[in-house]
Formats: structure tokens, C-alpha cells, sequence
């Protein structure tokens, strides 16, 4: 087994994979307009820019973590993290949309190797309250690049060329790896047979899933096309659940859902990251159309997020200690619930820092919620597949946060252009393209009109938000137990070689 002091240095490395991946997933977004002019990107080729990463990753998580568990953690993970850099350095070189979609595809399979593997390994590297921090750790870690993304990726775009919003990763991702090599000691579950019809059902349903939501998210939920093919998908994965009952090595071990630690966890996890991701989702443009601050000024608006996400994660893990994961998962999503609540109140002249202390209680919410309800999944889980299972987890919270994003995301776009009736069409397309209009008609009425119409559909999807936290803040009272059960460390020193 990894000696004490050098698990802590394998967790660190850990957590720079993770902060790769979370960076990632946001620096994008400040840098759209420029991808658009510079490769003459169509909006259909901005938003697969996006897509491509989302549906790779979903469809590949589980995969992954079976994988990891029959060829070894550590191997998987080194890499994983290596292909994450090859990927961020051709997205940077791009020279066409084309190649850039390509390159966003591979670094999603990359993401969905390190994102459930760096889980998995810390139910073998630490046990007990150590797992409880360590856990605090990580999910701050990967919760950094939310951020961080946009505040980075804003700075270079106003000194260098987009690229460099790519080339970011590198350094992070040598340093990872250099760390995992040298301190992360090798593991693996049980060598079990690959379960191919397990992973072509589940692939297949979540690539349905996903592409389904998100394309409901652009083109509306009356749309026939983003139905039939969410449908489509929730039936796959109907057939995964019936063959993984009567598989002889299922990729999933559907008896984890007996457990009420894994399955409380696994949900209240998923409840969380719908609402904050949903929230992060209007936040930037919040900050930029309707506060008129560029790229660096938004990603910097949004650091209070992180001083409440780290403050709540080391809350968490004290008071988990004295209190128990259900009390503080519940009061972790009543705060996310009273601050959804609270920044509903918002409008096109409020002050920032209204803003800053519900943004900042949001995060407190988080990182008292995320910690405590992923250490008490991964609790349940044995070593042998603990992998497999922190891809299902991931899995969820993966799903979970395009539902979230695509569900507010309608809820806001629905209200706005409510509000918006009589202007002009491109002025409701969104409140970027409003802006834009009545800047250059010189419209100040329209102008008004506009940003107090995205406020108000933003106040509407943080009422959704702060109702689902509320849903998710009751269903723990009932689902988690008062104290998950604590893994066995001779279990744990087995499964390391």
C-alpha cells in the first residue's frame, strides 16, 4: 500500500488531472466569437464544438471504467491524461471546424478516461475520514475549472491567439503525469470478462440520450426529432438494465442500487450538479450582455463561486464527522436552494454584489453538498469495481448536468423571448444577439428590453433550480443513511499490487 505521505502526493496529482478536464469543459465558451470569425465556423459548427466533447464522454465513461478496473487504474489513468494533452494540442492548431470537432471528440474520450479512473483510485489509496477529505479535495479541484476557465481563457484571448485557450492544458497535463508515475501506486479489480452488449447498449443509449437533450435544449421539447431520439435512448438503456440482469459479467452491478448509500449518493450528486451547472449556465452571459464586461471581467465576476465552494467542502468534511452525510447533503441543498431563490431576485440594474453573495452561497451549497454524497457512493463500493462504478457515477452527474443546462436553459430562453414579443427576430434569438441589435439601431428602449427580459428568464430557471435543490434537500432526509458504513482496509490493501 501507498505510504501516508505519498498518497497525499498521488492525490495531488490526481486532482491536476481532474482540474484539466475542468478547465476544459468551460475555457470554451469565452472563445466562440473568435473560433467563429477565425475558421469561419457556422452556429451549427460552434455548437458541435461542444457536442462532440458531451457525447464522446458520455458514451465512453462507462467503458472506461471497466477497462480501468481489468487492465489497471494507473496505466488507464497515465494515459488517459496523455492523449487529454495530444488532443488540447491539436485542437490548437486547428486549421478548419472540421479538424477542431475532431480533436474536441478525442479529448472527451480522454475526459472520460481520467474522470471516473481518479475517482476510483481514492477508495484504494484512503479509507475513512481521509476519504472524506481527499474526496473534499478533488471535487474542489475539478470544480476549480468552472471559474477558472472563463477567467484564464478571457485573459489570453485578449493577449494571444485562441489557441492558446487549448494550450492551457499542457503544463497541467505534464505535471499530472510526471506526479501519477512517480507516486500512484498500480490497481485493478477483478479481471471479469468484458461485457461487449453491456457497453454497445449503454454507449448507444447515452450518445440518445445526450445528443437528444441538448438538441432539445437548442430547438425546443416540442420538437419531434429531440423527442424520438431521447426516447430512442432511454429505451436503450431500458434494454442495458433488462441484459445486465441476465448478463454472466455485467458491466454494471445493478445490486449497488440496493444500496441506499450508493444510490442517495449517486442521485443527490447528480440533483446538485443539475442545478449549479444550470446555473453557471446564464451566470456568464448575466455578466457580459447584460453587465457589459468582456471575457476577463466575467470569468473574474465568477470567483466567488470558488471562495464558497471551498469554504463549504471543508465545512463538509467536519461536519460530516459530528452530524452525518444526511444532514449535511440536505442543508448542503437547502443553501443551494435558498440562494437559487435568492439570485431570483435579480434584475437588468441590480448591483454585483447582490450577486456575490448568492453566487457565493450557490458554491457554499455545492461544496457541502458534492463531497459528502460521492464519498458515500464510492464508500459502497468494492475495490474489484470501484472503477466501473465511479463511471456510473460520473455517468449520471455527466447526464445530469446536460439535462440541467438544457432544461434551465429552455426555461430561460422561453421566458425571454415571452418577453420579448414584437422585436425584432433577431433580437430573440438570444440576449447576445438582442444586445448587439439594439446597439447598432442605437435602440436605448430596446436595449432595456432586452437585458430585463434575459434577467427575468434567468430568475425563472433559478426558481426551477431552487425547487429541484428543495426536491433533492427532502429526498436525502429520507434516502441516505444517518452514517454510511465505512469500507474494510484489509478489502482495500488487497486490491493494491
Amino acid at each position: 500500500m501507498a505510504t501516508s505521505t505519498s498518497r497525499w502526493y498521488a492525490l495531488a496529482a490526481l486532482a491536476l488531472s481532474t482540474l484539466a478536464v475542468g478547465l476544459d469543459t468551460t475555457v470554451l465558451s469565452v472563445a466562440l466569437p473568435t473560433l467563429a470569425r477565425d475558421l469561419d465556423a457556422s452556429t451549427g459548427d460552434l455548437q458541435w464544438f461542444t457536442t462532440s466533447y458531451l457525447l464522446v464522454l458520455a458514451a465512453a465513461l462507462l467503458p472506461a471504467g471497466l477497462l480501468g478496473d481489468r487492465l489497471g487504474r494507473k496505466r488507464l489513468l497515465i494515459g488517459g491524461l496523455t492523449l487529454f494533452g495530444a488532443a488540447s494540442v491539436a485542437c490548437a492548431y486547428a486549421q478548419t471546424a472540421g479538424q477542431l470537432i475532431a480533436a474536441r471528440a478525442v479529448l472527451g474520450l480522454a475526459a472520460a478516461v481520467i474522470m471516473p479512473l481518479s475517482g476510483a483510485v481514492l477508495t484504494v489509496l484512503f479509507e475513512g475520514r481521509d476519504r472524506t477529505r481527499a474526496m473534499s479535495i478533488w471535487v474542489t479541484a475539478s470544480s476549480l475549472g468552472i471559474p477558472l476557465g472563463p477567467l484564464l481563457g478571457g485573459w489570453l484571448l485578449d493577449n494571444f491567439w485562441w489557441g492558446s485557450v487549448f494550450l492551457i492544458n499542457v503544463p497541467v497535463v505534464m505535471a499530472g503525469v510526471t506526479a501519477l508515475a512517480v507516486w500512484l501506486p498500480s490497481s485493478r479489480g477483478a479481471r471479469a470478462r468484458i461485457d461487449v452488449p453491456g457497453v454497445l447498449l449503454s454507449t448507444a443509449g447515452l450518445v440518445a440520450v445526450t445528443y437528444g437533450i441538448i438538441e432539445a435544449g437548442d430547438r425546443g421539447w416540442s420538437d419531434a426529432r429531440s423527442l424520438t431520439t431521447v426516447a430512442a435512448g432511454l429505451a436503450l438503456l431500458a434494454g442495458f438494465v433488462w441484459w445486465q440482469r441476465r448478463a454472466a459479467s455485467p458491466l454494471v452491478d445493478l445490486a449497488l442500487f440496493r444500496n441506499r448509500a450508493f444510490t442517495g449518493g449517486a442521485v443527490l450528486a447528480t440533483v446538485a450538479g443539475f442545478a449549479m451547472l444550470g446555473l453557471l449556465f446564464s451566470l456568464p452571459q448575466l455578466f457580459s450582455a447584460v453587465g457589459g464586461h468582456d471575457a476577463f471581467g466575467s470569468g473574474l465576476r465568477l470567483l466567488p463561486v470558488i471562495g464558497g465552494l471551498v469554504v463549504g467542502a471543508r465545512l463538509a468534511d467536519l461536519l460530516a464527522r459530528r452530524l452525518g452525510a444526511r444532514l449535511v447533503i440536505a442543508g448542503g441543498l437547502v443553501l443551494i436552494a435558498a440562494a437559487s431563490l435568492l439570485g431570483a431576485r435579480t434584475t437588468a440594474h441590480t448591483g454585483y454584489g447582490w450577486t456575490a453573495v448568492w453566487i457565493t452561497l450557490c458554491g457554499a451549497g455545492l461544496g457541502l453538498t458534492m463531497p459528502p454524497a460521492l464519498d458515500a457512493a464510492l464508500g459502497a463500493l468494492t475495490p474489484e469495481r470501484s472503477g466501473v462504478g465511479n463511471a456510473l457515477l460520473q455517468a449520471m452527474r455527466q447526464v445530469g448536468g446536460a439535462i440541467g443546462v438544457a432544461v434551465l436553459g429552455a426555461v430561460l430562453n422561453s421566458a425571454y423571448r415571452g418577453r420579448l414579443d414584437g422585436a425584432p427576430a433577431a433580437a430573440r434569438e438570444s440576449v447576445t444577439s438582442g444586445v448587439a441589435v439594439a446597439s447598432g439601431t442605437g435602440d436605448a428602449g430596446l436595449l432595456d428590453a432586452v437585458r430585463g427580459a434575459f434577467t427575468y428568464g434567468m430568475d425563472r430557471s433559478l426558481i426551477v433550480a431552487g425547487v429541484l435543490a428543495l426536491a433533492g434537500a427532502a429526498l436525502a432526509l429520507v434516502v441516505m443513511p444517518a452514517r454510511a458504513a465505512e469500507p474494510q482496509p484489509e478489502v482495500l490493501a488487497e486490491s493494491l499490487l
